[in-house]
């Protein structure tokens, strides 16, 4: 009883000194706590971008400006290095490769994993949540440990050095990947709109390509993201599983040192030419993936 008058007591003290309280004070408060949000947000917003920009900067410059005195934009304006890797093919080729492989690997991957997923969502089976903590055990391995069986496999059968080899060694952890994310994502969709389409005389192939991929299309948007990002930054599996024909722009970029000497400023345009397509792939699912990471397992 002591303690709920106590409580009374307090609550009346807080309320009295609240009322005191004037509205020009409060909206100062408000506008205090406004400005420091902004502040801690262009703070952030700073420290994320100025690697992004110091790197822009090193690529716009010659490398005796890069290794003198540091400076916060180019003296000497530069695109002699961007005009070096599109000049040269073995820089160019690079990104054609990585580009290649990226999108065999999405393709193959989405393929594979919108039925899988589809099953694991509206079907029980035996063994299917063993079968489904399977699949997410495969994110678990490092990539290193799978390097061997895959270089000796593919050297037999012969598609070591190729796009293809390298799109398949990535699906081992985008298929599960991708089968989790999307699993969540069929799961909210009611079961009732499959009956409802199979009762209007829609076979399961028109029902699920017209009317189900719709429906989780900002899952699959989410997902291609995911897909994109675990290949195009991938470097071990596809740096061991290529040599010369195939070869990924992240392995050709090491090769920038030399008896000479690093080139830093090639090194840093080909870090600029390899954000570029991470942007543009953001820029067309960024819708998909703010919705994806509200609606499902994201």
């Amino acid at each position: 009883m002591s303690y709920q008058l106590e409580n009374t007591q307090r609550g009346e003290k807080y309320n009295t000194i609240f009322s005191k309280v004037s509205p020009a004070q409060r909206r100062n408060r408000t506008a205090r706590a406004h400005w420091r949000s902004r502040l801690l947000l262009g703070f952030y917003l700073v420290l994320m971008i100025l690697p992004i920009y110091w790197l822009i900067n090193m690529s716009l410059q010659t490398n005796s400006e890069i290794l003198g005195s540091m400076t916060l934009w180019p003296q000497n304006l530069t695109f002699d290095n961007y005009i070096g890797i599109f000049t040269n093919s073995s820089w160019y080729m690079g990104y054609v490769n990585s580009m290649l492989y990226v999108a065999m690997n999405m393709l193959i991957t989405i393929c594979v994993a919108l039925p899988a997923a589809y099953a694991f969502s509206r079907y029980s089976f035996i063994g299917d949540k063993h079968l489904f903590f399977w699949l997410l055990t495969n994110l678990m391995a490092p990539p290193a440990v799978f390097l061997l069986p895959y270089f000796q496999l593919y050297y037999s059968v012969g598609l070591f050095d190729t796009h293809i080899a390298v799109a398949l060694a990535h699906c081992l952890f985008n298929i599960p990947l991708a089968i989790w994310i999307l699993e969540g994502f069929m799961s909210s969709v009611p079961k009732e709109i499959d009956e409802t389409a199979y009762i209007d005389g829609y076979s399961f192939p028109r029902f699920f390509v017209k009317i189900f991929i719709p429906m989780i299309r900002s899952g699959i948007g989410v997902t291609l993201f995911f897909l994109f990002m675990f290949s195009w930054v991938e470097l071990l599996l596809a740096r061991t599983l290529t040599a010369t024909d195939a070869q990924p722009i992240g392995m050709i970029m090491t090769r920038t040192s030399t008896a000479s000497g690093i080139d830093w400023g090639t090194l840093a345009a080909a870090g600029v030419l390899t954000i570029i397509p991470g942007i543009l792939v953001v820029y067309f699912v960024r819708n998909h993936i703010a919705k994806g990471f509200a609606l499902g397992r994201t």
